[in-house]
């Protein structure tokens, strides 16, 4: 459907639309003349209090049109109505470019963004199930304690003294400070800014507390002790007076009170060599100190408690009797459920935030919203079934309508046909990505879909055939007596030289069993959904590599030096240093970025933007997409790149997309594509389907077809039964999550697991299958 086709934009989905919700004018969300990105002058109208489920393939505009103008404008129009005191503490929102947006409620949106790092962020404290915990032992905890404060291992009234309430104790690796072979005149302090000669080293070699000619490993106990450990001590060196200081002791003052993002590239660098995290002696990494570990109820401290999985904790909250705190259990009761109900039973309140997966965290949020007393909120979700097993998928669904029924407008991105089914309203974008998307393909109901002949409405019902003939494998990697986390002594074999697809519920162990014991071997490369590090200047074309063929070309077609072609060098636009923006600081409002006006966003001086390379300049190339570039780029280095970038379902990407604008799905095949050149390597795979449209599923199950046919071994984990189905080798994890998993249930082809399996995944891939 075009843009200005209405047709099937009230259609909806029988009776389980609430009453009230009428279609008139105040009951759509119009978008009208909607640019942003790639977006292609987008006109919609978007029924409120339903559940419209937007898709097309990667890159076709879905998260431009929700995110970056419905729910970005939604949230500028809010952050408007405080003051200019109040908004200078917030972050700085530009307006979307579109023509008008009508009737946007508030926008809540729920993604899968990481809650932080925040060491002090724990499960428990991200959904105040732990403020409901601490309320409760200080009121019926004996001994009695204090207040909740006394149970925070945030406050000083709770927290261990000796790690401050982080649980971990900062430990200095003595063997990366110093080589005891050698004595302090040839060199043997490794620290940065300790070798022979400099001021710290002077203090040491002529403390007269040691021989400075003798070997480390030769010192006695007492001068080894005054070599690490000595406190600030004044001596008297020639005629100056100074602070001696042991070398432990001076690294730890040095480098463990500083922020190390704060530190130079070569500081931080040792900091993390040298510095390790390891777990609290005087607390066993619980946190608290001697007071809150002694009070219990029923016998259960706060801190067994806290380590329970949550399932297991909401059985022995219901089974506490005590009518003072009647209406407080019920309020903890509820929240545990909640977790346990979205499929988040078997993790633990103090499981820290930053460990979370993404479909974890968003799941987490979720949570904060159930019992929310707000309606007629529009919630936007991104791809919410990520990271779920089939059998996990329909409780996520359940909690969409519970959403929608309480009067929200429910927005969701998302690929998953089991979510698409569920959908009030439905609206394709496309046909295809980058400049050959943003637009309405289709807008209506499931039926509509299915007849629009779009690619979506093509694939809804798509079902990729189970491998009859498994490729035979050319070896064994044993794992034996895994027990990571929750994993029960598992011995199993993953073969060689084939697709195994690593499979089971959320929580079963399938990410412990592969990333504890097979990631960081020889040969093995891993290609995860991490973030990439880099600044707003890194894009792909500076990540792969793709960057430096490309400035030779144009070096050579121009007779200069390649450095004038890179925004970060000499031949960077002055004004804005090679960005392309001009970030303006506007005191009370905070900074805002715009296009600068010198470049006009090009991040080239005129001179650099007037060398061509068959036409075109630096500027020009950089704005290409890698589909584009394969065009222009016909062989050599640049070329190879490129194919490999192809290859993993990233033509639509532009070579200088910000790094910061890709999704965990986009970075992990970008990851993929830097190792493909290798052979008779082991890929590891971390849900490379996640944001993938039903018809580039295929394109990947190909390029991992490909992969093994060069040699490789490629191990994925993976729910996606289509993955399961095309796969040479199953290891099938569970039966259940945490504690209720950890044991594999099946290895085996899908044939022989859709012929005989008993466990969850057998029974949703013979569902997939058509067989009975």
């Amino acid at each position: 459907m075009n843009s200005g086709d209405r047709s099937g934009v009230f259609a909806i989905a029988g009776p389980r639309v609430p009453e009230h919700a009428a279609a008139d004018g105040h009951d759509l969300i119009q978008v009208r003349g909607a640019r942003e990105n790639n977006l292609a002058d987008v006109s919609l109208d978007i029924p409120k209090r339903r559940l419209t489920v937007f898709t097309g393939v990667s890159g076709s505009g879905k998260s431009s049109l929700v995110f970056d103008t419905i729910a970005a404008e939604s949230r500028r129009l809010i952050n408007e109505t405080y003051t200019a005191f109040v908004q200078y503490f917030m972050p700085s929102l530009s307006r979307p470019d579109v023509d008008s947006l009508r009737n946007l409620s508030a926008a809540i949106v729920v993604d899968q963004e990481r809650m932080g790092a925040n060491s002090r962020s724990t499960l428990g404290t991200a959904t105040d199930a732990h403020t409901m915990l601490r309320i409760l032992f200080s009121r019926i905890g004996v001994p009695h304690v204090g207040p909740p404060q006394a149970f925070s291992f945030n406050r000083a009234e709770g927290m261990c003294p000796r790690c401050e309430g982080l649980g971990k104790v900062s430990e200095i690796d003595v063997d990366q400070l110093v080589d005891t072979r050698l004595s302090l005149n040839d060199g043997a302090i490794t620290v940065p800014g300790f070798g022979v000669d400099t001021w710290y080293w002077q203090l040491m070699a002529h403390s007269g507390l040691f021989d400075p000619d003798l070997a480390l490993r030769d010192y006695t106990p007492a001068q080894w002790e005054d070599f690490l450990h000595k406190p600030a001590t004044k001596l008297k060196i020639g005629s100056n007076n100074v602070t001696y200081e042991g070398l432990v002791t001076k690294v730890r003052r040095l480098y463990l009170a500083k922020d190390r993002e704060s530190m130079q590239p070569q500081a931080r660098a040792f900091a993390d060599r040298a510095v390790k995290l390891a777990g609290c002696p005087a607390c066993e990494g619980s946190r608290l100190n001697e007071a809150a570990r002694s009070s219990t109820i029923d016998g259960h401290t706060i801190v067994r408690c806290s380590a329970m999985q949550i399932n297991d904790l909401a059985e022995f909250v219901r089974g506490i009797r005590d009518a003072s705190v009647g209406p407080l259990l019920e309020a903890l009761g509820e929240t545990l459920d909640s977790l346990a109900g979205i499929g988040l039973g078997y993790l633990s309140l103090d499981r820290e935030t930053s460990t979370l997966s993404g479909g974890e965290t968003q799941r987490v949020k979720m949570v904060r919203h159930l019992n929310s007393a707000l309606t007629d909120v529009t919630y936007v979700f991104d791809e919410p079934t990520a990271g779920l097993h089939p059998h996990d998928i329909q409780r996520m669904n359940d909690l969409l309508l519970q959403l929608r029924d309480k009067g929200n407008t429910v927005l969701v991105v998302e690929h998953k046909p089991e979510t698409i089914r569920i959908a009030d309203h439905v609206v394709d974008l496309g046909p295809g990505a980058g400049r050959a998307g943003g637009r309405i393909c289709f807008a209506g109901d499931l039926a509509g879909l299915r007849e629009s002949g779009t690619l979506t409405g093509r694939y809804l019902d798509h079902r990729v055939e189970v491998r009859e003939k498994a490729r035979t494998p050319s070896g064994l990697l044993p794992i034996k007596d895994a027990s990571l986390h929750n994993l029960r002594d598992v011995n199993v074999d993953i073969p060689l030289g084939v697709l195994t697809v690593v499979t089971g519920v959320a929580g079963s162990g399938k990410s412990s069993l592969i990333h504890g014991y097979v990631a960081g071997r020889d040969g093995v490369v891993v290609a995860d959904q991490s973030a990439i590090r880099g600044s707003r200047r890194s894009n792909p074309a500076t990540y792969t590599g793709l960057l430096d063929p490309i400035r030779a070309a144009f070096a050579k077609a121009n007779g200069v030096k390649p450095g004038l072609f890179s925004a970060n060098s000499e031949g960077a636009c002055p004004a804005c240093k090679g960005i392309g923006l001009i970030y303006t600081d506007l005191a009370m409002m905070a900074e805002v970025a715009s296009v600068c006006d010198e470049c006009e966003g090009r991040r080239f001086t005129p001179k650099v933007l007037s060398y061509r390379l068959r036409g075109r300049n630096i500027s020009e190339v950089l704005g290409m997409s890698v589909t584009e570039a394969r065009e222009f780029f016909t062989g050599g280095q640049a070329r190879t790149v490129l194919d490999r970038l192809a290859a993993v379902g990233l033509g639509y990407l532009g070579l200088g997309q910000p790094l910061t604008t890709l999704s965990g799905g986009e970075r992990q095949r970008l990851k993929l594509a830097i190792h493909m050149a290798k052979n008779g390597t082991t890929y590891v795979l971390d849900e490379p389907t996640t944001g993938l449209h039903l018809a580039d599923v295929d394109q990947l199950l190909g390029m991992l077809d490909r992969l093994v046919d060069d040699g490789n071994t490629v191990i994925v984990i993976e729910h996606h039964q289509a993955v399961m189905a095309h796969a040479d080798w199953i290891v099938d994890l569970g039966p259940g999550a945490g504690h209720d998993g950890g044991q594999v249930v099946f290895t085996g082809t899908p044939a022989e697991l859709v012929a005989t399996g008993t466990s969850l995944t057998a029974e949703h891939l013979r569902r997939y299958v058509g067989r009975p």
